[in-house]
């Protein structure tokens, strides 16, 4: 019988070019997107008779680990895998990867959108004329105003270069400086949260119990400035979030991730007006989906023909 893959990434279908790739070198494609949180039941068997896993973002524990005594790999279709337990799975001698290079630049794509939204205000102009009004509120121009990014990862680099391209000072606080870039200022990150009218992250989740942005750094924050939060939910104390959007202690958020996908009913984030959410689709475009998708499958082809993959994070 063929290894079986078992695929949870909803953009992947059969026909497609992952299917195609996985097919060619005798593997055997196993759907099954999370239509909504899986049970206790269904996680303990999600890998039960699998031998390599292309995943979304769903956590995967300890616990779902024990009983994959085929499992050989876990491919990440997408860069951040801080939902994946990768000392457990290092344990069990599960190699894990992920795909990064593939969606940056639709991710920086977004971060700007994201931005432009909320300095001209589009949700409410849209939502007025859509109601029959005619708002003609006052924006804000980008050129002039200050960018500030927390990692210079490739998502960061690309974020900073659309900033300078749209004539904003650009501030970056990073363990990475890259002196030779002109258009970059590097500082420390509390300059940078202090000074951004824009303030958008792209780091990774650190290995402190406590949040990046909680409520010191939201107080320190211009009380005109902007969160953008493109990166990851963890990074965020939304309760802390809430309270300063609600009191005007910063302007507004706009939020691709959270730390509960979707948005729970009972978030704090609900009912925000100055709050602008969408569902964890920065690195969404067709082409990175493609890109991401095959880095994926090519990961796990490395690892069940005997090859190192590309981007193992497990070493």
């Amino acid at each position: 019988m063929a290894p079986r893959i078992l695929i949870t990434t909803d953009y992947l279908h059969a026909g497609d070019t992952v299917d195609q790739l996985l097919r060619e070198h005798g593997l055997e494609p196993v759907y099954a997107p999370a239509q909504r949180p899986r049970t206790l039941e269904e996680r303990n068997a999600l890998f039960k008779d699998i031998s390599g896993a292309i995943l979304a973002s769903e956590p995967v524990t300890a616990d779902m680990l024990t009983g994959a005594a085929s499992l050989q790999v876990i491919a990440r279709s997408g860069v951040g895998y801080d939902s994946i337990d990768v000392k457990a799975a290092s344990a069990l001698g599960i190699r894990v990867c992920n795909a990064p290079g593939t969606n940056h630049h639709s991710v920086a794509e977004l971060t700007i959108g994201l931005i432009i939204m909320t300095a001209r205000r589009l949700v409410e102009v849209t939502t007025s004329v859509r109601e029959g009004r005619w708002s003609r509120d006052a924006g804000q121009e980008l050129r002039g105003s200050t960018l500030g990014i927390i990692g210079y990862g490739p998502s960061g680099r690309a974020t900073a270069s659309l900033g300078a391209a749209f004539g904003m000072t650009v501030l970056v606080s990073t363990s990475h400086p890259d002196p030779d870039n002109a258009a970059v200022q590097f500082t420390d990150l509390e300059t940078v949260i202090g000074e951004a009218d824009y303030l958008s992250l792209h780091t990774r989740a650190g290995h402190s119990t406590g949040k990046l942005i909680d409520a010191p750094r939201l107080q320190a924050m211009k009380p005109t400035a902007v969160l953008i939060n493109t990166a990851r939910g963890s990074l965020v104390d939304e309760e802390e979030l809430a309270k300063a959007l609600s009191a005007r202690t910063i302007a507004g958020a706009a939020l691709d991730v959270l730390e509960s996908e979707p948005l729970t009913a009972d978030s704090p984030l609900h009912g925000l007006d100055n709050a602008l959410i969408t569902s964890h689709l920065a690195g969404q475009t067709t082409q990175a989906r493609t890109r991401a998708g095959l880095a994926a499958a090519h990961a796990v082809i490395d690892v069940l023909e005997n090859r190192e993959p590309a981007h193992p994070v497990d070493r």
